[in-house]
């Protein structure tokens, strides 16, 4: 039986990690389903929801105005959600521009979103947050998605900067892998979800989202999906972002995985034949969420092997698990640190999905935290 148990947990962790990702790449090539863009200039609402986003709002509303997209037919909307630094400050000096502040009390972003969303006109909203600049051609390349009436969400492409650790370069690996897999779902037929930082998605599409939602970008676009129109991703509609350490990731990434718990409460339907992409679903979102469990199971079926595998189990896992525990006092070699760097961003990213269970014990908005990002590229220029 703990053979068994064994090989069960190493074969479907196995499957999550490599063998989906080969099974999706191969169907993307064998059964495309492209989207039909062309040019075209629907009126748009922008909205960017902040909160004490002094440090960011100026640029990102600099990059806002200079898209290459008509000016009758986009407006701009700057949720504050009870911002206490400069923030409305900074807006209002836009206000000449086709920037619209609304002031709203201390309740959370999806509370802002719904409040902007009912003020928003556009036949598109495009969803955006401060911290990430646009390029100039982002929203037509965005909008052009809309042309294929079986598209209902387009996600733009999010670029992480290079970052100056190990760290961070391991972070934005993660990221670049989670963008391709994105990618490779919407060439399928569709993602699950939406690039919060920036996305669009059909007016007439847009729903409430529940005060307490954590993942308003998964939340309003599957309400899309069970309509039965596409999630699609689009790399030529680029945002940038910067850098972010492993302690932020991890409270970014346990936000979200409390958040994907909700998703199921919410959307029972995606575990189940109502969801068209049933199989994918459950090989990469439910997957993810059983990684952990299944390490759990390895590690305690592992003392049931019998002589020699018991040893060669429980001594590979300690092995993995030190070099994790060890990385904060390897520095070379080289390949050595980016291994156990790799090894702890790993069992970082599993604690963080363990942990976003507390969504089931304690109140959801205690999960937010103000994302602690490095220099912008001009402080970074500024201190060299």
């Amino acid at each position: 039986m703990p053979a068994v148990a064994a090989i069960t947990a190493c074969g479907l962790m196995i499957y999550v990690l490599a063998g989906y990702p080969l099974l999706l790449r191969w169907l993307a090539r064998r059964r495309p389903r492209p989207v039909h863009r062309r040019p075209i200039e629907p009126s748009v609402s922008l909205i960017i929801v902040v909160y004490n986003g002094e440090r960011f709002l100026e640029a990102k509303l600099q990059s806002v105005l200079a898209l290459e997209y008509p000016t009758g037919k986009l407006d701009i909307i700057v949720a504050s959600d009870g911002s206490t630094d400069r923030t409305e400050e900074i807006a209002e000096r836009f206000a000449a521009r086709r920037v619209s502040l609304l002031r709203l009390p201390r309740g959370g972003k999806p509370a802002a979103l719904n409040a902007a969303i009912g003020q928003a006109r556009g036949e598109i909203l495009v969803l955006t947050d401060v911290r990430q600049p646009l390029e100039p051609a982002s929203i037509a390349r965005l909008v052009e998605n809309f042309a294929d009436p079986s598209v209902g969400v387009a996600s733009g492409e999010l670029l992480i900067r290079a970052g100056a650790s190990q760290e961070e370069a391991d972070i934005g690996l993660y990221w670049r892998f989670e963008t391709w897999m994105r990618e490779t779902l919407s060439s399928v037929d569709s993602m699950f979800g939406a690039t919060g930082p920036f996305y669009a998605i059909r007016r007439s599409l847009a729903v409430p989202i529940p005060a307490d939602a954590l993942l308003d970008d998964v939340y309003l676009p599957l309400a899309a999906y069970f309509q039965g129109y596409r999630l699609v991703m689009d790399s030529r509609a680029r945002a940038y972002d910067i850098p972010t350490s492993l302690e932020t990731e991890f409270r970014r990434k346990l936000r979200t995985l409390a958040g994907n718990y909700q998703i199921l409460r919410a959307y029972p339907a995606l575990l189940g034949p109502g969801n068209r992409m049933w199989l994918h679903f459950i090989s990469y979102k439910f997957g993810r969420l059983l990684l952990p469990w299944l390490l759990l199971i390895l590690a305690a079926a592992s003392f049931g092997l019998p002589a020699p595998w018991r040893g060669l189990a429980l001594a590979g896992q300690a092995a993995f698990y030190g070099l994790a525990l060890a990385d904060a006092w390897i520095f070379k070699p080289r390949l050595l640190k980016r291994l156990s760097s790799s090894a702890h961003t790993f069992v970082v990213m599993m604690a963080a999905t363990l942990g976003g269970l507390s969504v089931f014990f304690i109140p959801p908005r205690t999960l937010w935290k103000v994302t602690s990002a490095g220099p912008l590229p001009d402080e970074a220029s500024r201190t060299h």
